[in-house]
């Protein structure tokens, strides 16, 4: 058989494999029908992608592939987006710029529409398109079961109406979008643009889709069986900062806005977290902590402006997102302000109660980089060593100055394992040169300092180690809170200056809380444990002096 016999007979065998799909979707089994489109749609991919030289050829196998996702796409998120935007050039689409950030909450919304979870909790940054998701999500419940009746509410009838006319917009738009087309005899049978309220195929008591504000009269105007969505609870942070308006909108939520859910409704809840006494903070919390909700599936996401290394996590093809720069200016912003906590709110998703924060960023000392020019009095560090559990181990190094000054000129701040971060910290006692270095002994921090020690005899290189338990006679927290006066008198590397373990470092540092809960304490830890070591060092010194041993 020649190579064209053979693309003949595998295209036909694809052909054949489509038809199949459709019998297994009439037939009610989607799985096998979603997997055989699937493997159809890779050949005719694959063949669009060999077929460069011949326009033709491409454009069939090219036609294949983009219908195939009309096929899937009443039962798969993510191809009812492809499907729906195919008639717009790619630049201007909402989700193909945005897939390769938006995939995991995409795939876990589907896990909520195939029943694999009850709720679901989306933590983006303002402006990375967590509305418009929502709202693709909603065209797509609309079509695939109008009889079911959804709610979407946020924290204006600005908002909602926005909401209801965007759903109206897709439906109704076929230059645009092919909503008819993927959901074919499918018609808007009523529509109320003063109630916000429109239903698909027939008038329903309670619509196929409720727009109402979480303000706004919600009792009585839906009995939710389909999906109750929550999109920005909170209007900003002046009522954040206010925690009787944040107890007063969990109040509305539970009281109004949740009632109206049926046993079998799933709960999506996006948006911008604010405070950890958000109405998605107190859900979760009730969710983790009260027993009454053991059996609940959720899952939280959290996706921050600045990822893990520092960079971006919206920086999306086209030009259409969120530079690292553009948001490393926005944090230097916030931070000269003083209110780091808004930052890590808005952007990082770390919800941090204002009220009792120990250091504020008017309080610490910073410097451009540009050290004393003069050779240090004394090189250091402590270690507060991780064993994982979401702790990190933290480093801050220590310059001393005849004149007292102390500044701290690197830090290592890593969640990664003992394999990576033991080098790393072996590599930087020699790099600054330190003479000692304090390893907590707690929890293996004995094992932790040999292993350390082992690595600098391989490269010659001798520092005082030491390891010793943190004391139990003081709760940690009372520890940090009594070396806090000292700790504020170091002087810290200036945002732009900093690496990105170093604005970790940071950024923990000043969300620490002396009431409350810490999701972390490393860095007020490693500081704490610093300030010992720095005295220690100093009285040491004092002494030997004394005794005329210089």
């Amino acid at each position: 058989m020649s190579s064209v016999e053979e693309l003949a007979a595998k295209t036909n065998d694809m052909f054949k494999k489509n038809e199949l799909a459709d019998i297994a979707f009439a037939d009610g089994d989607i799985k096998t029908g979603i997997s055989l489109v699937r493997e159809a749609r890779a050949f005719f991919a694959k063949e669009a992608s060999n077929r460069g030289n011949n326009p033709d050829d491409r454009a069939m196998f090219l036609d294949l592939y983009k219908e195939s996702y009309f096929k899937t796409a009443p039962y798969v998120f993510e191809d009812y987006m492809m499907a729906l935007e195919s008639k717009r050039p790619v630049r201007e689409r909402f989700y193909q710029p945005r897939r390769k950030k938006l995939k995991v909450i995409v795939d876990a919304i589907q896990e909520l529409v195939d029943d694999e979870l009850d709720e679901l909790f989306i933590s983006q940054p303002p402006r990375t398109g967590k509305t418009t998701l929502v709202l693709f999500l909603a065209t797509w419940l609309l079509g695939r079961d109008p009889e079911k009746a959804n709610l979407y509410s946020a924290f204006s009838d600005t908002i909602t109406t926005a909401f209801y006319q965007g759903a109206l917009e897709i439906i109704n738009d076929d230059e645009t979008y092919a909503w008819h087309k993927i959901f074919k005899n499918t018609e808007i049978a009523a529509k109320n643009s003063k109630l916000n309220t429109l239903d698909i195929k027939r008038k329903k008591r309670y619509p196929s889709l409720t727009c109402r504000s979480l303000y706004g009269t919600l009792n009585g105007a839906c009995d939710c069986n389909g999906f109750l969505i929550s999109d920005d609870l909170i209007g900003g942070i002046e009522e954040a900062l206010n925690k009787d308006r944040m107890l007063s909108a969990w109040s509305k939520v539970d009281n109004n806005l949740l009632a109206r859910a049926k046993m079998q409704a799933k709960i999506l809840w996006v948006g911008t977290r604010w405070s950890v006494v958000d109405p998605a903070g107190i859900r979760i919390d009730l969710l983790e902590n009260d027993e009454n909700y053991k059996n609940v599936r959720y899952k939280v996401i959290n996706v921050p402006a600045l990822d893990g290394e520092d960079e971006s996590n919206f920086d999306y093809d086209y030009g259409v997102g969120f530079s690292t720069d553009y948001y490393r200016r926005r944090r230097a912003s916030f931070e000269r302000a003083g209110d780091l906590a808004s930052w890590l709110a808005q952007y990082q998703g770390e919800p941090i109660e204002r009220e009792g924060v120990l250091f504020n960023v008017n309080d610490l000392r910073f410097y451009n980089g540009v050290l004393p020019d003069e050779e240090p009095a004394r090189r250091f560090a402590v270690v507060d060593v991780a064993w994982g559990g979401g702790d990190y181990l933290c480093m801050p190094i220590c310059y001393e100055y005849d004149n007292g000054e102390s500044y701290i000129v690197d830090a290592i701040f890593s969640q990664a394992n003992k394999s990576i971060t033991q080098p790393l910290v072996a590599n930087k006692i020699i790099q600054h040169k330190l003479g000692s270095v304090a390893i907590e002994g707690n929890n293996g921090g004995k094992e932790y300092k040999d292993a350390i020690e082992e690595l600098l005899d391989k490269k010659d290189y001798k520092c005082r180690l030491s390891a010793k338990n943190a004391p139990t006679t003081k709760a940690k927290s009372v520890r940090i809170f009594e070396s806090a006066p000292d700790i504020v008198e170091f002087w810290f590397l200036e945002d732009g200056k900093r690496s990105k373990d170093y604005q970790q470092f940071i950024q923990n540092l000043l969300s620490f809380k002396i009431l409350g809960k810490n999701k972390n304490d490393d860095a007020p830890d490693a500081m704490a444990q610093l300030v010992k070591a720095k005295y220690f060092g100093q009285s040491v010194k004092a002494h030997v002096t004394n005794k005329s041993y210089f």
